[in-house]
């Protein structure tokens, strides 16, 4: 029994203390929360929340919002959101007294500014003010392209504005509300300015392989220029498949097929004659046809010919495809004979036809052409660099929508491809339509 008494003596006065302590550290804490203005209620602030109004006492997004402390206080922090979650960027004067924005409001949008303010004894106040924004009149609009569908990882996103713009801020403006994503594997990429109303997008490298690629855009209400603001807009979704590269090589006349780096085929080939060489560089397919009729009057070739052509998959707009011609059997494999098309037996024609769909890769290395250009005859995109391509963004470039010049083969120089030389004319390019996934 004595063993037990004094077993369980400590213990109580271990309680006992404990208690003790715990009791002052609680008074300790409460008086600190007395002499601690931080640990106080915010108060009500007494600030004025002002912006230039228009018709039916809403905010005219073209005037700045401000901010001002009115009973000697000092504004520690301003948040005003529109609800789309976007912020507005703004300045703090230097005595702390006045706050205004520095960037554009949204028009047609709902804001919540969120103010904290300190007082002489520094205790904190608060203040909440909601506006609205007149709606935008006409606004500028944007239409991603190309249509939903599945695409090779070639393929780049386009977006069409309903109005032109110049200005390098109402640029950075679109471009900063134009979004692409990708998943379940994420692609670092940029806008390119192709022209006052053209924009394209693509990857560092080419798209991930079976990804969802979501194009979205957020100018609805942002202010673009004088008087234009941004519309709202259908978002696009597409999807990738395998990565397809068909490596034509003009020097050894042969076609390379390759499905996610893995050889599956490889063709002999004939590519364009002395003259008529088919141009260098990376292109990707637009559209495909089982049968076209190729003339040489419709592109000004003095060798005439007039052709039905099977299993033609077209590579650029001024008419170079890959497709059967029989009647170059006897040099595919050791000349070039074409006057700018790639041909192979009709046999492996089909093949190829059927194992394609637009967006896939096909790129030409060893040819006596021009390199394609980026931009002016189908998607060449991937032939600038990506310093270059950058360069063409108004974010990280200028966005100044001058495409650099693209080497000549052997001519040491910077020149643009200068001739036409394919096998047939332009098509509508409304005529391209997605391939089945």
């Amino acid at each position: 029994m004595s063993h037990s008494s004094i077993g369980h003596r400590p213990r109580r006065l271990t309680v006992l203390r404990c208690a003790l302590l715990l009791a002052s550290l609680a008074a300790g804490l409460s008086a600190c929360n007395d002499g601690n203005p931080l640990a106080d209620s915010p108060y009500d602030a007494h600030v004025a929340v002002a912006y230039g109004t228009a018709g039916g006492g809403k905010a005219d997004p073209n005037k700045p919002l401000r901010v001002s402390a009115e009973d000697g206080s000092r504004i520690t922090d301003v948040t005003a959101t529109d609800s789309n979650g976007r912020y507005i960027r703004g300045e703090l004067s230097a005595d702390g007294r006045k706050w205004h924005s520095t960037a554009a409001l949204a028009a047609g949008a709902h804001y919540t500014v969120r103010v904290s303010t300190e007082d002489s004894d520094g205790h904190p106040g608060r203040k909440v003010a909601t506006f609205d924004t007149t709606p935008a009149g006409a606004g500028l609009h944007v239409t991603f392209g190309p249509e939903a569908g599945t695409y090779g990882v070639g393929q780049p996103v386009t977006a069409t504005l309903s109005v032109p713009v110049k200005d390098p801020a109402g640029r950075a403006a679109v471009e900063s509300s134009l979004h692409v994503s990708s998943v379940p594997q994420a692609a670092q990429g940029s806008w390119y300015w192709v022209d006052d109303r053209t924009l394209h997008y693509r990857p560092r490298v080419y798209w991930p392989t079976h990804a969802t690629i979501t194009v979205t855009s957020s100018l609805q209400g942002v202010r673009v220029g004088n008087s234009l603001y941004g519309g709202s807009d259908k978002p696009l979704t597409l999807h990738t498949g395998d990565r397809i590269e068909a490596i034509t090589d003009a020097g050894s006349h042969e076609m390379t097929f390759k499905d996610d780096g893995k050889v599956l085929k490889t063709f002999p080939i004939t590519t364009g004659k002395p003259g008529y060489d088919t141009r260098n560089g990376i292109k990707v397919v637009l559209e495909k046809a089982q049968f076209v009729q190729m003339k040489s009057s419709t592109v000004g070739i003095s060798d005439f010919y007039d052709l039905p052509v099977y299993w033609a998959t077209r590579v650029t707009w001024s008419g170079e495809y890959v497709h059967a011609a029989p009647w170059s059997e006897g040099s595919q494999g050791y000349a070039n004979v074409s006057h700018g098309c790639t041909g192979m037996s009709t046999e492996n024609a089909e093949w190829f036809f059927d194992h394609v769909r637009r967006g896939d890769i096909v790129q030409v290395i060893n040819s006596d052409g021009a390199t394609m250009s980026p931009f002016d005859n189908g998607f060449g995109d991937w032939n600038l660099s990506w310093d270059q391509w950058r360069k063409g963004s108004a974010l990280t470039g200028g966005g100044g929508g001058v495409t650099p010049k693209l080497p000549t083969p052997g001519s040491g120089t910077d020149q643009p491809p200068t001739r036409i030389t394919e096998d047939h004319p332009p098509s509508d390019p409304a005529r391209l339509r997605p391939e089945a996934a």
